[in-house]
């Protein structure tokens, strides 16, 4: 049996539309996934929507419709985003259906049996946007709450609470025993500087006088599961049947590591007899222009309209090569444009085509045997030798733009090693030995290329099965042939081949 795979990207709100933060998330978990499959291992995939909460209920009051047709319409966005983009997931859920809250409930049940939840009344500051009790420690350098937060408000409530605090000195022995829990590491230093102070109890409901729309508490009707514990439990409640927890990773973006997902999450599991997470892969924030992405701006989804304008596959690599996972990243049409034209267009686009013309020209379009092997052919070896082992080490660690990066140095040497061997030239010679040379050249090339294509299946599937279409190289499922062999002697290939079409500049408005 091949070894399981289970990757899951942190579930949207159901509170608006998609935008550039969803679909990178989306992306980068997406070019694991499929980087896994063609590792040999057995993979689910899942991504999801979070549907209930305050600000749902009071969107869908301030429309005139009801929370459920409000997710039922959101629903509909993203699906299609994932569509748009390629996803490859293997399972989507939605916090409404009724696996989900079968599971929710069961937890609650246990946890409240077991005396890890317990009621209480309690005076605290609020934050409406984030729907979460906040403490003093959340405050910024300067005693403000920061933006995040939203609009903070002073309340005394009675509510249902989980005895977070007695799993803290766990929690912190688990992250200091795991050091590659949480990727990158300086954000695992981050959490445990979080840790230092004492944690307070985690408020898991709201009375539904304030807030009806969520999941029961099944010990008390007149209260609903507070959201951030509903949607955490996404997670197990897909695969609670399935056999397949704990997660391998969950890809999240920084702003819900911690407390959320680093702090809430593993002390649920723990207190339920569960084992944790293996992994939180943590990405940072887009910008766009320099400036903050936000719904109001309108920068945040109109980003989203390039994988329509470029392709689907463009977008993916732009994405993926811009951002170095766990840092932050800005996204820009100068930028975007730079990448299509110089690394896709010129660099891989170009030399595809070379390879075509010259096969076609020379060898009546059959990729020839190679017949000399001399310093410039050692070198492109060596070349995809490095690239190679950038590309596994870089996967290792879910660096997606460094395999990218070390790719794109083997692309370019693939370049200059037809400046160098100048096939047009040894087409033209009468000499065995330059024929020879020739023959090798567009044999290396066709091999280099077949590499390429796949090494870019996972990032860019349907632009790199073309471009292995078209040197006639079968479309593989697995990375069983990613190793040097000059497997496109004997091939027919295609005339000609546009893989990044030149696209036009948007007219000028009119004066």
């Amino acid at each position: 049996m091949p070894e399981s795979f289970y990757i899951t990207t942190a579930i949207d709100y159901a509170n608006g539309a998609p935008h550039l933060g969803h679909a990178y998330e989306k992306v980068l978990a997406d070019v694991l996934a499929r980087h896994a499959r063609m590792s040999g291992r057995k993979v689910h995939f899942l991504t999801g929507l979070d549907e209930h909460g305050q600000k749902v209920q009071q969107t869908a009051m301030k429309r005139g419709v009801t929370p459920q047709q409000l997710v039922d319409e959101v629903a509909v966005g993203f699906r299609e985003m994932l569509s748009e983009l390629g996803i490859s997931h293997d399972d989507y859920i939605r916090t409404t259906e009724p696996r989900h809250r079968k599971v929710v409930q069961e937890f609650l049940s246990k946890l409240h049996a077991d005396g890890l939840i317990f009621k209480d009344t309690k005076s605290g500051w609020y934050s409406v946007r984030q729907e979460q009790f906040l403490s003093d420690k959340d405050r910024d350098e300067n005693g403000a709450w920061p933006e995040i937060y939203g609009e903070v408000t002073q309340t005394t409530e009675e509510n249902y609470y989980f005895r977070l605090s007695q799993f803290q000195p766990w929690l912190i022995e688990h992250i200091r025993s795991h050091p590659d829990f949480i990727l990158p590491r300086f954000r695992q230093n981050q959490v445990l500087e979080f840790l230092k102070e004492p944690m307070n109890d985690l408020c898991i409901s709201r009375p539904k006088s304030r807030l009806t729309w969520g999941i029961e508490l099944p010990f008390d009707k007149e209260f609903v599961t507070y959201v951030w514990f509903d949607a955490l439990t996404n997670y197990y409640s897909a695969v609670a049947d399935k056999g397949l927890w704990p997660a391998d990773v969950h890809v999240i973006g920084k702003d819900i590591l911690s407390p959320p997902h680093a702090v809430y999450w593993p002390c649920m599991l723990r207190a339920m007899g569960i084992e944790a997470p293996r992994r939180l892969l943590v990405h940072g924030w887009w910008t766009i222009d320099k400036k903050k992405a936000s719904k109001s701006a309108g920068n945040a989804t109109d980003s989203l309209s390039f994988a329509r304008s470029h392709g689907k596959d463009a977008f993916r690599y732009y994405l993926c090569r811009e951002m170095v996972v766990g840092q932050d990243a800005d996204f820009s049409e100068t930028s975007f444009n730079g990448r299509y034209k110089a690394d896709l267009g010129n660099s891989l686009g170009n030399l595809v085509n070379r390879l075509l013309n010259m096969v076609g020209r020379n060898c009546a379009g059959v990729v020839p045997a190679p017949a000399a092997d001399e310093d410039p052919e050692r070198s492109v070896r060596s070349l995809w030798a490095d690239a190679r082992r950038t590309y596994d080490e870089a996967f290792a660690e879910h660096q997606v733009s460094r395999a990218l990066e070390g790719l794109w140095t083997f692309i370019n040497g693939l370049n200059a090693y037809i400046e160098t061997r100048a096939p047009w030239k040894l087409a033209k010679s009468a000499e065995p030995a330059d024929r020879a040379r020739l023959d090798s050249c567009l044999a290396h090339v066709s091999e280099g290329l077949r590499l390429v294509g796949t090494a870019l299946l996972p990032v860019m599937p349907d632009t790199a099965a073309t471009l292995l279409r078209h040197i006639g190289q079968p479309v593989p499922s697995d990375f069983g042939s990613f190793d040097w062999s000059l497997a496109g002697s004997g091939v027919k290939v295609a005339e000609k081949c546009i893989l990044f079409p030149q696209i036009d500049p948007p007219p000028a408005p009119a004066a």
